[in-house]
């Protein structure tokens, strides 16, 4: 089929050959190929005049990028499950759905959750820079001392599909599971997981460790502030895979540097990527990973096939396999 017949798309950065393939071979595609996002001015124009945009978190989808783009634009697909970085609602308006990638990441981001609680617990990254450092002289009793993860107690602030999923790792580990979210769970759900919910205020002080698994909204923006910070335990460890504004990070440093808790391990950070002069990179009790959460092969490759599957259906005009905002398709009938 001639380029010219072919829907135009533009996909925001490279993606594994299960996602990437498809939609080359189906649409007049231009794929940003660099290693940075595309700048705004440079997003702006590379949307101009396409049929279907997959962006990811790095993208601002909003009324100017709408604008832009042009009415022809069929369908937003966001590489992700999260879609804060999307006005929902300003795509809704126009008849524009947006797709995201649910489901696939669940296990995976628990895998790094999970490793980030251990690292973080026991110091491994810690111990690795000590090593390296030329520091390792003798063993020692006092040497890089954490608290224990097996008998412990897990908090989890969240306790959808990845907070569950994480719950199932702690229950192998002898772990007390606590929770608090917006919505208390299923009777059925808190016996599976030997799960007791309580209010955030209990959790944050019984926790040995506290995992959030919320979204970014209004309400959780800056969730873990400085007076939250200090109900935690001084021997309590902070885990953040979710987004980096849920946790006031000036309020993380201070709590960090005076011993109000013991550590924290983060995925995420505001703003992504974080300074290299950032003050929590000074602060050995602080764990920062560049937002790896969803990074193994098979779980990426999942979520290209899935965004390019959203992509494709939005560009024919076919219902989106996992849309955001399937309300679009009744307001906006006969689009």
């Amino acid at each position: 089929m001639p380029a010219s017949s072919r829907p135009k798309v533009f996909v925001a950065r490279i993606l594994p050959e299960d996602g990437l393939r498809p939609v080359v071979e189906a649409c007049d595609a231009r794929v940003w190929e660099g290693e940075l996002p595309p700048s705004r001015d440079e997003l702006l124009a590379a949307v101009e005049g396409c049929d279907g945009v997959l962006a990811l978190l790095t993208d601002r989808v909003d009324d100017e990028f709408l604008d832009r783009a042009g009415p022809q634009l069929k369908v937003v697909s966001n590489f992700a499950v999260g879609f804060d970085n999307i006005d929902v609602p300003a795509c809704t308006r126009r008849g524009i759905p947006v797709g995201n990638t649910p489901g696939v990441l669940t296990e995976t981001t628990a895998d790094l959750a999970w490793a980030l609680l251990m690292a973080a617990a026991r110091r491994v990254a810690e111990g690795d820079r000590y090593v390296r450092a030329g520091r390792w002289r003798t063993w020692g009793p006092m040497l890089l001392l954490g608290p224990d993860v097996h008998g412990s107690t897990l908090g989890l602030v969240g306790f959808g599909r990845i907070g569950q999923a994480l719950a199932r790792r702690a229950m192998g580990f002898g772990m007390t599971i606590l929770y608090h979210d917006v919505r208390r769970a299923e009777a059925a759900i808190e016996t599976a997981y030997g799960a007791t919910y309580v209010p955030l205020e209990t959790l944050l002080a019984r926790s040995d460790y506290v995992s959030l698994h919320v979204n970014l909204t209004s309400e959780t923006r800056h969730l873990m502030n400085a007076e939250r910070l200090r109900i935690m335990n001084p021997s309590a460890v902070l885990v953040n895979t979710s987004r980096g504004p849920v946790v006031d990070q000036r309020a993380l440093y201070e709590a960090l540097r005076h011993g109000v808790i013991f550590a924290a391990a983060l995925d995420v950070t505001d703003p992504e990527p974080m300074a290299s002069d950032d003050p929590l990179l000074t602060l050995e009790n602080c764990l920062v990973v560049p937002h790896i959460a969803s990074a193994s092969r098979a779980t990426r490759g999942k979520m290209a096939a899935m965004a390019a599957a959203n992509l494709l259906a939005g560009v024919r005009g076919e219902r989106l396999p996992t849309p955001v905002n399937p309300e679009v398709y009744e307001l906006h009938e006969g689009r």
